[in-house]
């Protein structure tokens, strides 16, 4: 490799393992934590769209430039403040109890997390994340499975805990769209389900959408709080009958 060629990606340093600049007194002192919660900041108050380097260095009083010595990318940027979203989901305090225990209580710290930093939603799913916090809520979840017994298999604990995952990113994912449908539409669910009360009717009343019919008429459609508990103890039981047999 001459002097002209960059390093390959698949072979440089990942951030979690590269070091920081050295620190400059002016104009003001800098840290890749420091970036990061203003970058969270920032998400918090006006949506992840809105989190650029530029961004983020103007409300630190740096140029741009000067946070490319902490981060590469847009993306690694990124991928710091989901970590440092799981390190606040660890803050709650230790996990205890059997397997369902902890994994109910990890989804409910996905979802509060979810629901402080809305954009958090946006950037779960897909590879890992491999962040040390986020290692940390792998980990705990796995061991949590590895110790209980039917899991000896470690493709078993793999197995429920990236069951648990999808749940929780899918209950997620629809709160999210919910919530992006009221601001697009200027209707809340009561609303929005005013308006189209009428059409749903006249569909219903033509015979072809009996079982709509009952969700309509018998359905009790609690608040989102319960819908995902009541799902997760569906996810939580299909595992435990798993295990029985």
């Amino acid at each position: 490799m001459n002097a002209r060629q960059k390093p390959d990606a698949a072979d440089a340093p990942l951030v979690w393992e590269r070091p920081e600049p050295a620190p400059r007194p002016a104009p003001g002192p800098l840290s890749r934590d420091g970036i990061v919660r203003a970058a969270i900041a920032l998400a918090d108050a006006e949506g992840l769209a809105s989190v650029s380097l530029r961004k983020v260095g103007a409300s630190l009083g740096a140029g741009p430039m000067r946070l490319y010595g902490y981060m590469s990318t847009k993306e690694e940027l990124l991928e710091l403040m989901v970590d440092a979203v799981y390190g606040e989901m660890a803050a709650a305090g230790p996990l205890r109890g059997g397997w369902r225990d902890v994994l109910r209580a990890m989804a409910h710290r996905t979802r509060r997390a979810a629901h402080q930093h809305r954009w958090l939603t946006d950037l779960l799913g897909g590879r890992p994340h491999l962040g040390p916090n986020a290692l940390a809520h792998l980990e705990a979840s796995l061991a949590a499975l590895s110790d209980s017994p039917g899991f000896g298999d470690i493709d078993a604990a793999l197995l429920a805990a990236g069951t648990v995952n999808a749940y929780v990113l899918g209950a997620l994912q629809s709160e999210a769209s919910e919530l992006r449908a009221e601001h697009a539409s200027g209707m809340d669910q009561a609303a929005w389900q005013r308006s189209t009360g009428p059409y749903i009717e006249r569909m219903i009343a033509t015979g072809r959408f009996p079982t709509l019919a009952r969700v309509v008429r018998d359905a009790t459609h609690p608040p989102p709080d319960v819908v995902f508990d009541r799902g997760l103890d569906c996810v939580l039981d299909g595992i435990a009958a798993r295990l029985t047999r």
